[in-house]
């Protein structure tokens, strides 16, 4: 018997967005949305108020890994595993590449748009390739199974975009 209910279904899914199309896409974004408003307003990394910024994207990943791992079973009861509906895992993943970004990335408002959009492709490629051992972790049970690699995959994600900021800045020297 399923006892998943729907507050646990509203933050396994991103508030729906695992049951849209290309789900782990959306359920990406929010955090994408979350940061960019945040550094548009003067709250970013590199800014006097840059923790409020850590704290929001930690707070997101912690309430979205908290999810997949608290009731990742039952998602996998009613759905299969690691199934396509549970976003909480790319919600989650996402926001640590995102805390990830260089300061230095951020010196105006189109480096700010191609950051975040940088971000965000980074993690979903290496979210989809799945790379060793981001690829592994999925054999995992229940919860762990669906959100391990996604965060494996957003570090990946993040260590990318700080050595292509690390390019970059020596390049222009």
């Amino acid at each position: 018997m399923n006892t998943m209910g729907p507050k646990t279904q509203a933050f396994l899914t991103t508030n729906g967005l695992g049951h849209l199309p290309i789900s782990g896409t959306f359920g990406s974004m929010p955090p994408v949305v979350v940061a960019g408003a945040m550094i548009f307003a003067g709250i970013g990394p590199g800014t006097s108020l840059s923790w409020i910024y850590f704290a929001v994207l930690l707070l997101i990943l912690i309430v979205y890994c908290a999810a997949c791992i608290l009731c990742g079973h039952e998602a996998e009861a009613k759905w299969g595993k690691d199934p396509s509906q549970v976003v909480a895992d790319e919600t989650a993943g996402q926001a640590i590449t995102l805390m990830m970004i260089p300061a230095g990335m951020l010196s105006s408002p189109l480096h700010i748009v191609l950051t975040l959009l940088g971000a965000f492709l980074l993690f979903r490629v290496f979210d989809i390739l799945k790379p060793w051992p981001a690829g592994a972790m999925q054999d995992l049970p229940g919860g762990w199974g669906i959100l391990l690699d996604d965060l494996f995959a957003a570090i990946m994600g993040g260590v990318v975009l700080m050595f292509l900021y690390a390019a970059i800045s020596m390049s222009s020297m």
